[in-house]
């Protein structure tokens, strides 16, 4: 059967199971996963590589408008490649510099205006599932449907430990990752622009305890009956 065009918009606090569910449930829906963070972290990149400071407004706008990411949709199980100006960066954008980096110029206007007319540019002509903080409140508050994932703090410290284990990323115990995902969380949540909350008609779900698997399915068992055409 045919799916129409939808968006699917799922928030939440980093390390919730967003990212992973999001990729596995536009595999199952055959449409494009975009990585909201992966696109800031490429932004971060950028800036750090060519010694940008982004309080600098006009040096800002001028590197903004030289980036270009693309999403470049994975064959078979693999991962998505962010190409930034024609370069792969999708393993150098994961190192814990700049994620932490990321976190910190996504609070700048100029840099999310670009990124949202990028992210909503996307979704033009394709089914897309994004993940990220303000998907459902900012990007697309028409979205078709809209997601909220929830982890308890240790949870999800466990988590981010357990990738950075598997990655080979960093030395930081789970206690010292449970504390900076504490200070994100409070600086998402409060930042002026864009602050990470849940949309008031998105569906909250606590995946403390779900496997990735379980997450997926019970966003799809909710939206199935309805994106069929």
């Amino acid at each position: 059967m045919e799916i129409k065009r939808i968006i699917v918009a799922i928030d939440g606090p980093a390390s919730s199971g967003k990212s992973t569910t999001a990729k596995r449930l536009a595999k199952k829906l055959n449409c494009i996963y975009v990585d909201s963070g992966a696109m800031y972290r490429a932004v971060a990149l950028f800036l750090l590589q060519n010694k940008i400071d982004f309080i600098d407004k006009k040096l800002l706008r001028k590197a903004l408008s030289e980036i270009n990411i693309e999403i470049v949709p994975s064959k078979g199980q693999g991962e998505n490649k962010i190409i930034l100006n024609g370069v792969d960066v999708s393993k150098m954008i994961r190192e814990p510099e700049i994620t932490d980096y990321s976190s910190t110029i996504a609070t700048e206007s100029l840099i999310r205006q670009r990124m949202v007319e990028l992210q909503r540019k996307m979704a033009e002509t394709q089914s897309i599932v994004m993940d990220g903080r303000d998907i459902g409140t900012v990007v697309f508050p028409q979205a078709d449907f809209k997601f909220f994932l929830v982890a308890s703090i240790d949870e999800r410290a466990r988590r981010r430990w357990q990738e950075n284990q598997q990655k080979g990323l960093g030395t930081k115990t789970p206690d010292e990752i449970k504390h900076e995902l504490a200070f994100r969380d409070k600086r998402d949540s409060t930042r002026k622009i864009a602050p990470l909350k849940k949309a008031k008609d998105a569906i909250e779900i606590d995946t403390t305890n779900l496997s990735i698997q379980q997450q997926v399915d019970e966003i799809f068992g909710i939206i199935k009956d309805e994106i069929f055409l």
